[in-house]
């Protein structure tokens, strides 16, 4: 019996000849990834006792939740972080502005396939689309990982998605991935190891891989991968510091052992929507049309990237989001603002009533910009929409595609984009 994805990286990371699931391996991760929360781990890592970093170039930090500080607070603990990553010596320290830390990881290069990544925020699976091995961990663990430089991990059962069909027109990632998590549930995939493929996924651009295992969490999942491909490879030629070794992707065997294989079609999918308040709560957009809402949020790690743009400003262009509606757009890097800026679509987006934010994670945890008020609606790009999400118990957030929210803010209710 062959070897899944999870087994070839976590035997090759910890020195053996193979692994199974459940059986517990020491591993030296090739990244940890940290953002604003980098203050409160550091205090965590003095309470160990060593002065210094095992590896300093191991540690890439981001700051991205709360940018700029909305307060004293926020502001003490970027200050923080600055001072221990100047002290510790960090040289991939990433000031506000940069962007939200999930897509300044890879454009920065410090992903590529075969890699180990291990971050302080549940969506680090993210960087599976490039064919790593990426995982969330807790504070304490990050704080571990900077003194020793090494972590255990459970070697995770794995689940195969295989995804065939030509998506119709207006339905993309964000639908799919939606689709599958109403299907399987909020912990349909707890710790496991979830590997994409099918035709519909070879057929995705980075960018719409990056939406499958960034979300892949909200199935409890401990990894979500694409296998790399010459997009991937194409995505990050001139961003990594060395060119791709031999052997450094991996792949499962053809005979490899999987916990199940789910498949689907989507050449019939139609938009979806996740219900207040589980993202497993999903429905046909058609379920929850003519919803009243208050504000549209477009951006975040899951849908903030160029395509996600283009897909609402095709829909936007020439027209105004409707009476007593607020949108929100947030690019997530600096490096999207400024292609998005020379393509002409922050421009469309304005002129059709949006308001621009600055790459950051922003109203997507409710600190700052664009908390909600009791009994309000948003319609959101993001990735989760549990109570309290964006500031507020007495809120209510559906989760869609980019299409999606576009439409429902120029009519002012939750609207099919393809009636657009």
């Amino acid at each position: 019996m062959g070897f899944t994805f999870a087994q070839k990286v976590l035997a090759r990371k910890a020195g053996l000849d193979q692994v199974v699931p459940g059986q517990i391996v020491t591993v030296r991760p090739d990244r940890l990834l940290t953002h604003d929360n980098t203050a409160a781990i550091a205090r965590e890592f003095a309470k160990i006792g060593v002065q210094r970093l095992a590896d300093p170039a191991m540690s890439v930090i981001i700051l991205d939740h709360v940018v700029p500080a909305a307060s004293e607070t926020y502001a003490r603990e970027h200050q923080e972080t600055r001072r221990f990553a100047s002290a510790q010596g960090i040289t991939a320290f990433y000031e506000l502005g940069e962007g939200i830390c999930h897509q300044v990881l890879p454009e920065k290069g410090h992903v590529w396939p075969g890699a180990l990544i291990v971050g302080s925020d549940s969506h680090t699976t993210t960087h599976g689309a490039f064919g790593a091995f990426a995982v969330g961990i807790g504070r304490t663990e990050a704080a571990a990982v900077m003194a020793t430089g090494e972590i255990w991990l459970r070697v995770p059962e794995s689940l195969r998605i295989v995804v065939n069909g030509a998506l119709p027109p207006r339905v993309s990632a964000k639908d799919v991935i939606l689709r599958i998590i109403g299907d399987l549930g909020a912990d349909g995939a707890d710790y496991r190891s979830v590997e994409f493929d099918g035709q519909t996924v070879r057929d995705m651009s980075i960018a719409g891989r990056m939406v499958l295992c960034n979300m892949a969490a909200e199935m409890g999942a401990k990894n979500g991968v694409v296998l790399p491909d010459d997009k991937t490879r194409q995505w990050l030629a001139g961003r990594l510091p060395l060119p791709l070794g031999e052997g450094e992707e991996i792949y499962p065997d053809a005979d490899a052992a999987y916990e199940r294989v789910i498949e689907y079609d989507v050449t019939a999918l139609a938009p979806q929507v996740a219900r207040p308040h589980r993202v497993d709560n999903v429905v046909e957009v058609t379920a929850v049309a003519g919803t009243r809402i208050d504000q549209a949020l477009i951006g975040t790690c899951t849908n903030g990237r160029l395509e996600d743009l283009e897909a609402a400003a095709e829909i936007l262009r020439g027209h105004h989001i409707a009476p007593g509606v607020r949108l929100l757009v947030l690019p997530a890097s600096r490096e999207v603002l400024l292609a998005a800026l020379h393509a002409g679509l922050i421009a469309d987006l304005v002129s059709a009533g949006a308001t621009l934010l600055n790459p950051g994670c922003g109203p997507c945890l409710g600190a700052h910009q664009g908390c909600m008020a009791p009994g309000e609606v948003t319609i959101s790009t993001a990735n989760r929409n549990f109570k309290g999400r964006m500031g507020c118990k007495e809120a209510e957030i559906y989760l869609a595609s980019p299409a999606t929210v576009a439409a429902s803010a120029l009519t002012g209710m939750i609207t099919d984009p393809r009636a657009i």
